[in-house]
């Protein structure tokens, strides 16, 4: 099954995202939940990085929640809202 995370920041944030970002490319890329798209959510500048986004394939929502609540990100409290979502995709251009 497919999954989205859609993270906010606190505001503010980007400091704290730089100090843990090499932490969370480290977890992200020993996950045990497949990553097929991930990357920062921009501000209206296209430039500001104020969020995360994420495309996952995983046998479980429980497994999705406990790859989240384990994140680097997380323990440094960097987001303000997160949403967790099964997701049915119908269309892949890639």
């Amino acid at each position: 099954m497919h999954y989205v995370i859609h993270c906010l920041d606190h505001d503010g944030a980007v400091a704290k995202r730089l100090a843990n970002y090499e932490a969370h490319k480290a977890y992200l890329a020993a996950a045990t939940v497949k990553t097929l798209v991930s990357g920062p959510l921009l501000a209206d500048d296209e430039e500001t990085m104020i969020g995360s986004c994420f495309l996952l394939e995983a046998d479980s929502l429980a497994e999705v929640e406990a790859f989240n609540q384990n994140d680097p990100f997380h323990h440094a409290g960097l987001w303000k809202t997160v949403s967790i979502r099964p997701f049915a995709k119908r269309v892949d251009n890639r």
